[in-house]
């Protein structure tokens, strides 16, 4: 693991999530891939059926790997008019976290991550990269 990165594990996770005062929505989307587990952990605490949107943008090592994000695969919602949690692991610059708004648009969106920008963010005061309990290391 790298020693410059935050290291944060489930338990620390789940105790600070449990104490985050989450908004009411009705469906929960999750930004694949970083955004499946911190999207189930919220689903399953706010007792809410959870969608996954799969957008790629970033490479392994976070560096950009497309001009801009790109969807892989999306289920549009069988619902209308409701609150949508769109929650992925990271927003640094915010450009996926836009990307996946644009097709929520008939949906009122309020968007979570665990760290970076959003409408409510998990751990804000963590600056640097972060060492996800959930992450596979990459042999070189």
């Amino acid at each position: 693991m790298d020693d410059d990165k935050v290291n944060l594990d489930f338990i620390t996770i789940s105790r600070a999530l449990k104490e985050f005062p989450l908004p009411e929505v009705d469906h929960v989307v999750g930004i694949a891939t970083g955004g499946i587990v911190p999207a189930s952990l919220v689903a399953h605490q706010l007792n809410r059926p959870m969608s996954l949107m799969e957008i790629n943008y970033r490479a392994p090592d976070n560096s950009p790997r497309y001009a801009q994000p790109v969807l892989k695969s999306w289920r549009p919602l069988p619902i209308g008019g409701q609150k949508i949690l769109l929650v992925d692991e990271v927003s640094v610059s915010g450009k996926t976290m836009e990307f996946a708004r644009s097709f929520l648009t008939e949906y009122e969106v309020i968007t979570f991550v665990l760290k970076g920008k959003a409408d409510y963010v998990l751990f804000p005061e963590i600056a640097f990269c972060v060492n996800w309990p959930w992450k596979v290391e990459q042999q070189a």
